[in-house]
């Protein structure tokens, strides 16, 4: 007999069941970020055929290049989002400041910051790429000001209500949380549904001695971080019986997701070159970080849970160490000791 399938709608609607106060304005957000989903998995799937590959003339907030997907990515996502009536105000990646609710349109309760997506610079070799999203509750009082400001995209971690990401790679798959843990679903072309198909992720335990980094970067870290990844490697020993692997994709969304799925350690320290880091808190670590904390994983700078960062700026950056508790705790004890030896 065929298993009962059940459809990310029918997912949501049972959720929304479960709590009699919910207006049902959450469960809209999800369908409409769903669709924009759907239409940038399309721009992917088509992209070496129509003229959506390569650089626009333009560079991002960042100094980046954007991408003629990244640019299309972002406008879908704001076209599909800025309507509906849940939403008060929008914080991407690719726009320097807030996104605000046109005046035509209604406003709601809710504020969804999203990086429209991520890995671009690999669309062209077609390696997995993604869009991360994380929705926040209203902070301002809509009485005083009918759009949302910046104060309600600042918001720390721990008050999100949601957060995932849709990775477009062999398969589509959109893995979220609201705070109840992990769940995933695949995109199934031939009916246009997102199915449940990874109900309950877990990082597996034991998982596997796995790292993900740059190690091109390796010159730029501190010594600290330096002798980390010799330690995770298995330098001192001469032999790796004992060390972890190296897998690296260079996307993000990609990179967590096999870490998420199989266990290990994912870093992208700050260097010499961004000392701060390199990864943006609200669109990209903190989004992350809920869902990993909610898989069982932790997710943190290097020192401080990311969750409880309380970010100061819209597109402020952060190092990243992200995946298996025991990986994340072990990494930030050998920075510690490192650093109190003066490493």
């Amino acid at each position: 007999m065929e298993r009962s399938v059940i459809t990310l709608n029918r997912f949501i609607l049972e959720e929304e069941r479960r709590y009699p106060e919910a207006t049902g304005a959450f469960s809209n957000v999800l369908q409409d970020l769903t669709l924009a989903a759907k239409l940038i998995n399309r721009a992917v799937n088509q992209a070496g055929l129509v003229d959506i590959l390569g650089e626009t003339d333009r560079e991002n907030v960042h100094g980046e290049q954007v991408q003629k997907l990244d640019e299309y990515a972002h406008e879908v996502i704001v076209a599909a989002m800025d309507h509906g009536g849940h939403l008060c105000v929008m914080g991407s990646e690719e726009a320097e400041e807030i996104v605000p609710i046109p005046d035509r349109f209604p406003v709601g309760e809710y504020v969804l910051l999203f990086d429209p997506l991520d890995g671009s610079s690999n669309i062209e070799a077609n390696i997995s790429i993604g869009t991360i999203f994380s929705v926040y509750r209203r902070v301002t009082d809509p009485a005083v000001t009918r759009n949302g400001t910046l104060e309600d995209c600042l918001q720390p971690g721990t008050d999100l209500v949601a957060s995932g990401y849709f990775l477009y790679g062999s398969s589509t798959i959109l893995v979220y949380t609201t705070g109840r843990g992990v769940h995933g679903f695949t995109l199934d072309p031939s009916i246009g549904e997102f199915l449940l198909s990874h109900p309950n992720i877990t990082f597996p335990d034991p998982g596997q001695k796995v790292y993900a980094i740059n190690e091109g970067y390796f010159g730029r870290w501190s010594e600290a971080q330096r002798n980390l990844v010799r330690r995770l490697r298995g330098d001192a020993g001469g032999d790796d019986g004992d060390g972890f692997k190296l897998r690296y994709v260079g996307s993000l969304v990609a990179d967590f997701h096999r870490t998420l799925l199989y266990g290990g350690l994912f870093m992208y320290p700050s260097d010499n070159r961004h000392p701060s880091g390199k990864l943006r808190l609200l669109y990209e670590a903190g989004p992350l970080a809920f869902v990993c904390e909610q898989a069982g994983g932790k997710a943190t700078n290097g020192e401080k849970r990311i969750l409880e960062i309380r970010p100061e700026e819209l597109h402020q950056r952060t190092p990243l160490f992200i995946g298996t508790a025991e990986w994340v705790e072990m990494a930030g004890e050998h920075l510690a000791r490192e650093a109190a030896a003066g490493a």
